[in-house]
């Protein structure tokens, strides 16, 4: 089984003094490097997804920023492929589907942020065009939302999507689960 480990939009603005921390991001990155590393030294492939914002008022992941850079725990390694996105999945208009075809990806370990946006799309089509997939939930971030005058903490969002992750498409473990 060849593992391809996409680590999807851990930027700055994620995190505290950024444009939109999200809850538990710092605990979430840390972990994350802790799979990166363990992908890097069993010689896997490892794909880095950033979001680039190329709307004037977006406020958050414009390119050339401070916050639209990938965090230096998880920053890509040379030979490492970054691929650049516009929309929560990322899979469209990018040459995401490809690379993993190319690399003969047989499961594909989703990790980054936002659990209830980019996350989600991304494990949604990977299950759809096919690949085996597999969270790390404690290497994944979600926000505080509110919907129609209730508000949902980020852990209680993150929790909710990595449920309905599991229970169609994808494994969920945590990190700890994948390096052992």
């Amino acid at each position: 089984m060849t593992r391809v480990l996409v680590i999807v939009d851990i930027q700055r603005d994620y995190f505290p003094g950024g444009a939109y921390p999200l809850v538990g991001a710092d605990a979430a990155a840390e972990r994350a490097a802790v799979l990166l590393a363990d992908q890097r030294t069993t010689g896997g492939t490892v794909i880095h997804v950033r979001h680039e914002s190329h709307d004037p008022g977006a406020g958050m992941l414009v390119p050339g920023t401070p916050g639209g850079e990938i965090d230096a725990r998880v920053a890509p390694a040379a030979g490492e492929t970054v691929v650049a996105k516009t929309s929560a999945n990322s899979f469209l208009e990018t040459p995401l589907h490809e690379l993993l075809t190319g690399a003969g990806a047989s499961e594909v370990v989703v990790i980054g942020m936002q659990s209830s946006m980019c996350v989600d799309a991304t494990v949604r089509a990977a299950s759809d065009l096919g690949f085996d997939v597999t969270v790390a939930a404690d290497a994944c971030a979600a926000p505080d939302l509110e919907f129609r005058g209730t508000r949902i903490g980020g852990a209680d969002v993150h929790a909710a999507f990595m449920a309905a992750l599991a229970a169609a498409y994808a494994r969920v473990v945590t990190v700890d689960e994948l390096v052992a």
